[in-house]
């Protein structure tokens, strides 16, 4: 029977339980859904818990600043995540964000009239307008993570996180850092 036994129960169950939570929350059930995933791995003098998922995940629970969304207000404000520059606008037929939009509209089939014409808007102009306005504004965060990690986390055992000196800050940022990235 290993030192940390019942350590490792109690942090097993808070993944799994934090990690249910969070794909509930995801409203899309596809490859970030799949991704979400924890482990707790005990050593010979300690114990670690890990949580992994796509690199885009972090964006999608802490949302992304827009180029205008720093206005008082606005959720994402409090996000450590900006939109870079604005080559990613650009129109590029397979790249950016203007043409990953162009795609995701092309998928999803549906078209915006012009409001001057009447016309069927192209593709490639609805993407790049989705893009822009994406850039402009930002990505409100959803949280999906971040809210079953927190409610979770409160009800560790106090003797657990005043022994090993967990801290929830540090703690969730470390695990962003080092573990949304991937």
């Amino acid at each position: 029977m290993s030192q940390f036994d019942n350590i490792q129960k109690v942090l097993d169950d808070f993944k799994n339980k934090v990690i249910s939570e969070a794909k509930n929350n995801l409203k899309s059930k596809g490859k970030l859904n799949n991704s979400l995933r924890g482990f707790v791995k005990e050593s010979r003098n300690s114990i670690q818990l890990t949580f992994e998922m796509e690199s885009y995940g972090a964006f999608v629970d802490r949302g992304v600043k827009g180029d205008k969304s720093s206005n008082k207000g606005n959720r994402q404000t409090e996000s450590p995540y900006k939109f870079g520059t604005n080559s990613s606008l650009i129109g590029k037929a397979k790249g950016g964000m203007s043409g990953i939009m162009t795609k995701w509209v092309k998928q999803k089939g549906f078209q915006w009239r012009d409001k001057e014409t009447g016309r069927f808007m192209s593709y490639k102009s609805m993407g790049y307008l989705i893009a822009r306005s994406i850039y402009s504004k930002g990505l409100k965060p959803t949280l999906f993570f971040t809210k079953p990690f927190e409610k979770h986390f409160k009800n560790l055992p106090q003797e657990l996180i005043e022994k090993y000196g967990l801290d929830i800050e540090k703690l969730f940022d470390q695990i962003t850092k080092e573990n949304f990235n991937k």
